[in-house]
């Protein structure tokens, strides 16, 4: 089970923080101009009820997200939003986004443990870790996106050939490969276990973030990553 270590190391920005805020516009008609979007993937697993999702103080969806809800684009006049995720027993997270037109960013909430510090007690937090799209091209990639606790993963997908490829995949990182497959679901592991199988579909990138569940068990959760998403 021999396998190559193709990967490319993307910049993230990892924000975090606490909150303050305006109005949200969804769906925005392109006779008002153009748009561009943010899109959430909720991977805070800590805490009670359901995550709280803000933009410039206004909620999203007041019913909340679960963990591994993911969202389509939520569309946005061009400018910087306050933007606020927040769910029981934690400390809310907080980033600013600037949403550009026809542009995209993915935000990623995620649960961190913070040592007791002289000033406050050891207690969890919501941070966010914000993505930048990736530009479409003619090609079908894999983008693995880790928000677990372990340093770096070492997953696995098994190419069109039947041979396992390998990918490691830092903490608050990204990695990409190469799919092979033009159609069907690209078996994906790490650690023996089957993770999320990848739908491989159209030319573009396929995103699959890694996090754990409420008892600690490694999960994904994929979605193609559009040039231009829809409004959720």
């Amino acid at each position: 089970m021999n396998s190559s270590r193709q990967v490319t190391a993307l910049v993230v920005v990892l924000v975090l923080g606490l909150a303050l805020l305006g109005g949200v516009v969804q769906g925005q008609d392109a006779e008002r101009g153009p748009c561009g979007f943010i899109r959430l993937l909720n991977a805070v697993s800590v805490g009670t009820g359901r995550l709280e999702f803000r933009i410039d103080g206004k909620s999203v969806r007041p019913d909340g997200y679960q963990l591994g809800n993911v969202t389509g684009g939520i569309a946005l006049k061009p400018n910087t939003y306050h933007v606020v995720c927040c769910r029981e027993g934690l400390k809310q997270g907080e980033t600013q986004v600037k949403v550009a037109a026809n542009d995209t960013t993915i935000l990623i909430p995620f649960a961190e443990q913070v040592p007791a510090s002289d000033h406050e007690p050891a207690r969890w937090e919501i941070r966010i870790l914000r993505l930048k799209q990736h530009q479409a091209d003619d090609k079908r990639t894999a983008s693995f996106v880790s928000v677990a606790r372990e340093p770096e993963l070492k997953v696995e997908i098994r190419q069109a050939d039947g041979k396992w490829e390998t990918i490691y995949v830092k903490r608050l990182g990204i990695a990409r490969a190469n799919i092979q497959q033009a159609r069907g679901y690209m078996p994906v592991r790490c650690k023996a276990q089957a993770l999320t199988a990848v739908s491989v579909g159209a030319a573009g990138n396929f995103v699959a973030v890694l996090y754990e569940d409420e008892q600690g068990i490694l999960r994904s959760k994929n979605f193609q990553d559009y040039k231009y998403l829809s409004p959720d």
